[in-house]
């Protein structure tokens, strides 16, 4: 479904395999391969062959990655967001207004309305504004998370609790702490060996 580009864009934000975290939007070029690792899930937008890829563009798409990712440090509260996150994030009502601005270049306005007391739902207005392939693109970026956000799927979303691990996941069920089978076996792992560590330093 399109709105699984909110987690693919999310998850451009990964740990590096050595202590640390890797952003795969730092270029162009990176983009553009995200980009077309993303086709299937892209395939109804039109002119995205016509897209131009540059240092713009990229901004605009890590942009709406950053008001994405503190939207979804929302939906996780009150446990703790995703570790890559930590004292970066804008403010929620400052990215719910930056997820409704960019969602709002495409000829159909897409809006998040997310009352402090209620659940997020979409509200749909047409709008006069023309939008340009990058436009269309980013703008189906935010309304991907949008909808996502919106859909109760989100209920289910989590901030992996591995050691090192970044990644936000879909619980498929309510006691699930990580992403994958290779970060619940890490965490089992370093509780062993602080166990262990712990025994021989009494």
């Amino acid at each position: 479904m399109r709105y699984w580009l909110a987690m693919e864009l999310a998850g451009t934000i990964v740990h590096d395999g050595n202590g640390g975290v890797r952003d795969d939007l730092t270029t162009p070029a990176g983009l553009a391969g995200w980009l077309h690792a993303q086709a299937a899930l892209l395939s109804e937008l039109p002119g995205l062959d016509d897209v131009t890829v540059d240092e713009r563009l990229r901004s605009e798409v890590v942009g709406v990655r950053t008001a994405v990712r503190a939207l979804f440090a929302r939906m996780v509260s009150p446990g703790p967001p995703s570790r890559a996150d930590a004292g970066r994030l804008p403010a929620p009502d400052d990215a719910l207004a930056q997820l409704n601005r960019v969602a709002g270049r495409a000829p159909v306005t897409v809006t998040l309305d997310w009352p402090a007391d209620g659940a997020p739902r979409i509200r749909m207005a047409g709008t006069e504004a023309a939008a340009g392939p990058a436009g269309l693109l980013t703008s189906a970026l935010a309304r991907a998370a949008i909808a996502f956000l919106a859909d109760p799927d989100s209920q289910q979303l989590a901030a992996c609790s591995a050691p090192r691990c970044v990644r936000y996941f879909l619980k498929e069920h309510g006691r699930q702490e990580y992403c994958k089978p290779s970060c619940s076996n890490r965490a089992r792992a370093a509780r062993h060996y602080q166990r262990h560590h712990d025994e021989t330093t009494r």
